[in-house]
Order: C-alpha cells, then structure tokens, then sequence
C-alpha cells in the first residue's frame, strides 16, 4: 500500500512540474523581439528608426480588453471614451471581442493603477491605458508581464519598454505652437500658457516644447503659466483671471478648452492676438470667423481616436502580429488663413467635437454621430 501511495506520488510530481512550467510559461511568455516592417505597416509606423518590433505569442480569440482611463473631466476624454465604445462596436472588431470594459478613475493615480490590478486579476487578454502619470505604473506593469497581460498606453503613456506605446509628438505640438508665437510675434513680447493637467506627460511634453522652442527664438518672452486642464470652463476662467492680472497679452498658446480661452477674452474685451492651440471645433470656427481681428491660429493636435488605434493595437499584438513598440500617429494641423467649413471645422456641430479624430491609414473612420451616440458612463 505504501509503495502504491509513493508510486502514484512520484507520477504526480513528475506530471506537475512539467505542467507548471507550462502554465508558468504561458504566464510569462515574452514578446520576441524581431525584423519589421509591422503587420499593419501603413497603420502602425514606428516612432523612430532604432523602435524595435515585437511579435507576442498568440492567443485565440475572442478577447477581453479592457480600458483604464484616468482623467475624464473634459470634452476630449468624454469624446475619447466615445470613441473606444464606438469602435468596439464595428462588427469586425465586435466579432474579435469577447468582453469591452470601460472604467474611468478621475485623476487618482492609486485608483487608475488599482483598476488596472483588477483587470489583470479578472483574467483579461489586454489592458489599453491612458495613464495618468508615466513613472508611476512601474509595479503594475510588471504584475501585467508576469501575468501575460498585454498593456498598449496612448496618448499619456507609460515611460516604460514592457509596454506598447501609442501617440502622437506631444512635444512637438509644442514646438508647433511655439513657433507659431515666435513667427508671429517679431518682438517677442507677453504670452499666456493654458496647460493641461498636472502631472501627465501630455502636458509636460507640450510645456517643454513651447519653453524650448521659445527660448531658442533668441527673442524676449514673457510667460505667464496657468492651468486650464484641457477644459473650456476651467481654462475660459483661468484665462478671466490672468488678464485681470497679468494682462494684456501679445499672444497666446493653449493645450486644450481653447474654445473657453478665447471666450475669455472676448468677455474681457481683449484684443485678438496669435493663438497656438489645439483642435476643438469651437475653436477653429472662432479662428475663422475671426481671422480678419487679428485672431491668427494653428490648430494642431490629434482627434481622441488614437484610442481605437491602440485598440487595434493590442488586438495585433494577441493576435499575433508583428507590432512596433512604439508608434507614432499622425498630427491633425491646420493654421490660417487655410480654414476651410465642412473639412476642418463644421458650423453646425457641437462646440466641443475635436475635428481630425480618425485615422484613414488605420482604416478608422468615425462620423460625430457614431461617436455622440456613446455614452461617458463606465461600462
């Protein structure tokens, strides 16, 4: 009896170790690192040259995805989510999904990260993140690794090699605005700088690019700062405040809510002066209604559908196509006097839809029906 009982112990262990180290396996299955192009090279360009590209094992289908949104205060994140509820939703990517979910956490870090464990607890094949800090993730990121979680950041990401990266060149719609400030103000002079939210690497990234490009001008500026997070009431009020201040103003360079910016100083009876800021429709139909004041804009930015292209992006990835680890997206950019009604601004949509919100070369394409017809509401 005892020999029976060693016997069928010694089948057991010589069973369990192979298995666990399969199923450990399975867990930890890295992405090889191999030779591109992307399997969707038009879709998925890679940041830079030295970008390397990545291949995941992969996963049969259908999958369950999830979205980690932090900050959803404004109309770009409202417009964003609509858009991740919207593409879900296309048959074709539908017939791929298993499960969507969406959870919104505000502007907590330790609750964006804690939904992002829940996710990776639930079993889920990928988790699409638009983080609200890009060095804070660092243990999360790793649970997902070890789990075999796929993360794809856009927009803010992740400062981080075991993730996908999604975006645009944050910084270098700074060095749009920027340069559109130095071109138009010869003197240099006083400019008013709406930021973002604190914190994230949008608003870092566009800081550092309107600074830099600014003090390489060799010209005189005088910056005041404030902080409007990407929100037309927040900002139209920060803007109130700082021409009651520190006004007026030789121009002015905003990352978001510019609708809201240039309100204010329509209240305020302030002159127009050239104005770099992003791509809301209120704005660009204000930039053209009022170019012949002296309103001269650069609308540069990018729509909130680079969420459906991370989407694509971690369906890719499970699938297991070859991915770049970072892509970059293209910018939406407009300036005057080249505004033209019905291609980059329409009068009869809302103030608040961010015009350039799709991808042709990713095949997405979202009219603002589609995207208005979703709800904010986590889900």
């Amino acid at each position: 009896m005892l020999k029976a009982i060693k016997a069928r112990s010694a089948r057991i262990a010589v069973f369990s170790v192979p298995l666990m180290t399969l199923l450990a396996g399975a867990a930890y299955a890295e992405p090889k690192v191999v030779s591109g192009p992307a399997g969707d090279p038009k879709c998925m360009t890679p940041w830079a040259a030295d970008t390397v590209f990545l291949q995941y094992p992969q996963k049969k289908g259908p999958y369950r995805i999830a979205l980690a949104n932090g900050y959803i205060a404004n109309t770009w994140r409202i417009q964003m989510v609509q858009t991740a509820k919207a593409y879900a939703a296309q048959p074709d990517v539908a017939a791929k999904l298993k499960e969507f979910k969406v959870v919104s956490t505000g502007e907590d870090v330790p609750a964006q990260i804690s939904a992002i464990n829940n996710f990776i607890d639930a079993g889920y094949d990928a988790i699409v993140v638009d983080a609200q800090n890009p060095t804070a993730f660092g243990p999360v990121i790793k649970r997902a690794k070890e789990a075999g979680v796929i993360l794809v950041a856009f927009d803010n990401t992740l400062d981080t090699k075991d993730a996908i990266n999604v975006n645009v060149d944050q910084k270098g719609l700074g060095v749009i605005w920027g340069d559109w400030l130095v071109k138009h103000m010869p003197n240099g002079g006083k400019v008013l700088e709406v930021r973002g939210v604190a914190g994230t690497s949008v608003d870092t990234d566009r800081h550092n690019g309107i600074k830099e490009t600014l003090s390489a001008s060799g010209k005189k500026f005088n910056v005041t700062e404030v902080v409007g997070k990407w929100d037309d009431g927040v900002a139209q009020k920060a803007t109130a405040d700082a021409i009651a201040t520190n006004g007026p103003f030789d121009g002015i360079t905003a990352q978001g809510g510019d609708t809201g910016v240039v309100q204010a100083m329509m209240d305020a009876k302030h002159p127009f002066v050239p104005f770099g800021g992003e791509t809301e429709n209120g704005f660009r139909k204000l930039c053209a209604s009022h170019s012949g004041d002296g309103l001269k804009c650069a609308s540069a930015g990018t729509g909130p559908a680079q969420v459906a292209v991370a989407i694509k992006t971690a369906i890719a990835a499970l699938e297991g196509q070859v991915i770049p680890q970072a892509v970059k997206l293209p910018t939406a950019l407009v300036s005057d006097p080249d505004f033209k009604e019905g291609q980059d601004f329409y009068p009869k949509q809302s103030d608040n839809f961010f015009v350039g919100n799709s991808f042709p070369t990713c095949g997405i394409n979202f009219t603002a029906q589609e995207i208005m017809g979703q709800t904010k509401e986590n889900q």
